[in-house]
């Protein structure tokens, strides 16, 4: 690689992210937080595009190296619907919401790449910015494809990170191949005749069916699931009655479904639904199911992930990468982006101490900032891609 390129003051990086981390603005209301990562670019002389998913803003950045390929790095922008308990001077404004999640400082990274390459654009090829909305669940990388992000910034593979709470700040972790898991979600509804808790024979016990119906579907992952492969079937939510002696009609069920593999997920979606409607049919019960087939898993591309964990040796040690560690069964909508094109999403330590992510604790740890910024700024420079 040539010459370091110097980064934005670790002071300045901070103000934008504790600005950012104020003023909170959850999937597709990001007007605030847009607004001001258009402003800043602007003032370093890109030429920013608005709107695109709605609130989401992409520039490009030409290098002076001659012809390389483009790649195209991504910072996710909005915030979630939890209210801070930090105390921290800079806390959330906005009641109800708070970056819990850290995307204040993926931005703020970002951010402070840009403004670095933009100094010393010493690289083949093009970057391209993408400061992308509405990650948390409601699929804003989806609608950037969608609505054209590579049709408009053509790009021949994009990367992504994740600050992770538990790791040491500078770790970082790499895997190969899965990262985070496909996520579903499902709401139910058992429907029966109520009746008096004391003659039950005179209805049908949703409740009863209910408990039923989720102790069967365990076994989609303990019995049906092979060894060697991850899933999990997750029930959150039940409601049902509201007075001690009378069984409900009804029974409302609410619940997650996750794995990598997507051979076995459309398995355990069918079974899935299976189970539901022989249930259903042995107590007399009618169902409403909504089914959603919400994120696929995020599965970085090999050597892509390769080239992601030379450049992080190169900063960080040798002795810093983890690689492969167990993948999260969490998911990512930067797998709508990556199912698009060829890249890598990795993982960079906030902190033994670190809350966990969507913790009304969580703060994002300012000493990752000039660390995620270097590393975006050194992906670029590198020349695995040229």
């Amino acid at each position: 690689m040539t010459a370091s390129v110097d980064l934005p003051d670790c002071a300045e990086l901070k103000t934008w992210r504790h600005d950012f981390h104020q003023h909170p603005e959850t999937a597709f209301e990001e007007h605030r937080t847009s607004a001001r990562i258009a402003e800043l670019l602007t003032e370093w002389g890109f030429e920013v595009t608005t709107g695109i998913a709605g609130t989401g803003v992409v520039a490009a950045l030409d290098g002076q190296q001659g012809e390389g390929k483009t790649i195209g790095l991504r910072a996710d922008i909005d915030a979630l619907d939890i209210r801070e308990e930090t105390a921290l001077a800079y806390a959330s404004q906005t009641p109800g919401k708070m970056h819990a999640c850290g995307h204040d400082g993926h931005t703020t990274m970002l951010l402070g790449a840009a403004w670095a390459l933009k100094q010393q654009p010493d690289f083949k090829g093009r970057v391209v910015f993408i400061f992308q909305p509405a990650e948390e669940n409601a699929g804003g990388g989806r609608v950037m494809v969608e609505e054209g992000l590579f049709e408009r910034f053509p790009m021949d593979a994009v990367y992504g990170l994740h600050n992770w709470p538990g790791l040491p700040v500078g770790v970082a972790a790499v895997h190969d191949t899965d990262v985070m898991a496909a996520f579903d979600i499902f709401s139910l509804t058992l429907t029966g005749k109520g009746c008096h808790a004391a003659m039950p024979h005179l209805g049908t016990d949703t409740v009863l069916a209910s408990c039923q119906l989720i102790s069967q579907l365990q076994g989609l992952v303990s019995r049906e699931t092979p060894p060697d492969k991850s899933a999990v079937l997750s029930i959150t939510s039940i409601n049902a009655g509201d007075t001690f002696n009378v069984i409900p009609e009804q029974v409302a069920l609410r619940g997650t479904l996750r794995c990598f593999d997507m051979a076995l997920k459309e398995h355990l979606e069918a079974r899935f639904k299976q189970a539901i409607a022989s249930l259903a049919e042995f107590h007399g019960l009618t169902v409403e199911l909504d089914y959603q087939r919400c994120y696929p898993a995020t599965i970085n591309t090999p050597e892509h992930a390769q080239h992601c964990a030379s450049v992080l040796e190169s900063l960080l040690g040798s002795d810093n990468v983890v690689r492969n560690p167990p993948p999260s069964m969490a998911s990512e909508d930067f797998s709508f982006l990556l199912a698009e094109r060829p890249g890598a999403y990795i993982w960079m330590g906030n902190g033994e101490e670190s809350a966990s992510l969507h913790n009304p604790r969580y703060d994002f740890n300012d000493a990752l900032l000039p660390l995620g910024t270097r590393y975006w700024v050194e992906l670029v420079r590198a020349k695995f891609l040229t």
